[in-house]
């Protein structure tokens, strides 16, 4: 592989350490540890979905499109994992692509229904642990998606994150 290839590519992990890194330093160090690695993991996840994704559930393109699947559908409501779901792509939507978002969506309104959607996550999760978190990140919705418009807002700001080979 060339150096530029393996600069230029892409895993899980090297991802996961991008966001948790920049969401950490958007964060400052008082933050919950594991709510900052859990939605460094949403970031990454949806850095690496494509929206048009078949092998796996496709990131959407829209909050109408998590509308659309999640509200519209009452089947959903008690799948925790579908409800998980929703709630992180309500959090990347409104508030990583907030700026993209806010000329044809009410980003207030699509934020407390992503928090709902962790709580009913929450609700119905087996694992005390992850309830706990799942219940933490619907509490802290709005500092979280604040946190990813500004992660978003800076990464918009500083085009030129690789150097190029000398």
């Amino acid at each position: 592989m060339s150096e530029l290839a393996e600069l230029l590519s892409v895993d899980d992990k090297r991802a996961l350490e991008f966001f948790a890194q920049r969401l950490s330093d958007v964060s400052g160090p008082q933050v919950d540890r594991m709510q900052l690695i859990y939605n460094a993991s949403v970031l990454a996840h949806y850095a690496q979905v494509s929206t048009s994704a078949e092998a796996e559930f496709p990131a959407p393109a829209t909050l109408s499109a998590v509308f659309d699947h999640f509200v519209t559908d009452t089947t959903l409501l008690s799948d925790r994992s579908m409800m998980e779901t929703a709630g992180a792509q309500c959090l990347v939507l409104s508030g990583f692509f907030q700026d993209q978002m806010r000329r044809r969506h009410n980003i207030d309104w699509y934020a407390r229904l992503g928090a709902g959607f962790f709580i009913r996550s929450a609700y119905f999760e087996p694992s005390q642990a992850k309830a706990k978190l799942l219940y933490k990140i619907s509490k802290n919705f709005e500092p979280w998606r604040q946190r990813h418009a500004l992660l978003s807002r800076e990464l918009r700001d500083t085009p030129y994150l690789l150097k190029p080979p000398s």
